[in-house]
């Protein structure tokens, strides 16, 4: 079998783009001319999974990443793999098992999705940062020294905190009323915030970089090309309603509450997801951060404006 790039949970945030960026790379590539892309899907028939499948070099199988075992990667001959673990309280469980199982089978290179740079560290209040800061360690000891391994910190997600911009303008648009606008910004903190896209696109230039070894251990600082607060939110909004925005809530943390409420684990580990945008608060995540490898590599293209246009069609 031909030496397999894996991208589990292809379809997901980042790992759409990963795909879509090794199956070009490819194309050029003469080191990894004879390799495949293997895009892990819980679903092969759905339309995500099946435009990814479309698409030179790529296979599509359905496979949960958490149940992957050394035999199984083995069996797939994988040599380098892309992970964006999810964020529930039993992360750690289970990206480790994926790490120990990749360490096992032989993996050369893997590349993971962490979370903001500032919030990793293992005092932090909001428990899924402790998660990645976790896991950081754990593949920094002697033990992992023959799985290679990178660990991108991205800001926040622009699409996930202009969805409520996007749907005010929607609404008025389309009834002339405005709703409460909701932010998880403060009004005039500056935050770089990266869209996800680019993320997928930094992540798959390293899962093709013919010596991994400079990259090996380490932890890059992902943001977006810009700063924007709040407020220059607000005037994006009303610029393109062309009326003042009534009703604004810097700072809103409400839709945890919600989560509280869904969730069978512990309330108290939920609900400190309420303090994840303290750095963004504290001016701690600007464009200033983002590490000089990533500006060199694939600096990140996407603004704030641009992701707002895409999540309105326009």
């Amino acid at each position: 079998m031909a030496p397999t790039i894996l991208v589990a949970g292809a379809t997901g945030n980042t790992g759409r783009s990963v795909v879509e960026t090794l199956s070009k790379l490819l194309k050029s590539s003469k080191s990894f001319s004879n390799h495949r892309i293997l895009a892990l899907t819980r679903s092969q028939s759905s339309p995500a999974a099946q435009k990814l499948a479309q698409l030179p070099h790529v296979e599509v199988a359905e496979q949960n990443w958490v149940e992957i075992t050394p035999d199984w990667l083995r069996e797939q001959s994988v040599v380098r793999a892309f992970i964006a673990p999810h964020l529930q309280p039993n992360q750690f469980a289970e990206e480790s098992t994926f790490h120990v199982a990749a360490l096992q089978a032989g993996v050369q290179y893997v590349v993971r999705i962490s979370t903001a740079a500032p919030n990793v560290r293992p005092d932090y209040t909001a428990y899924y940062p402790r998660s990645h800061w976790a896991i950081e360690a754990m593949l920094g000891t002697p033990e992992f020294a023959r799985l290679q391994w990178t660990s991108l910190q991205p800001n926040g997600f622009a699409p996930f905190i202009l969805m409520g911009a996007a749907e005010l303008i929607k609404q008025y648009r389309k009834t002339g009323t405005q709703g409460t606008l909701s932010l998880l910004l403060a009004k005039d903190a500056p935050v770089a915030l990266i869209d996800p896209d680019d993320v997928g696109t930094f992540a798959a230039h390293l899962l093709l970089a013919e010596d991994t070894a400079p990259h090996n251990k380490a932890k890059y600082v992902l943001n977006g090309p810009e700063d924007i607060s709040g407020e220059q939110i607000v005037e994006l909004v009303e610029k393109r309603i062309g009326a003042k925005v009534e009703n604004v809530v810097y700072k809103d943390m409400s839709f945890v509450d919600q989560m509280v409420a869904a969730s069978q684990e512990s309330k108290n580990v939920i609900s400190s997801i309420k303090t994840a945008g303290v750095t963004m608060w504290e001016g701690k995540c600007t464009a200033s951060t983002t590490s000089q490898a990533v500006l060199e590599i694939a600096a990140p293209k996407r603004t704030p404006e641009d992701v707002l246009k895409s999540l309105l069609d326009e």
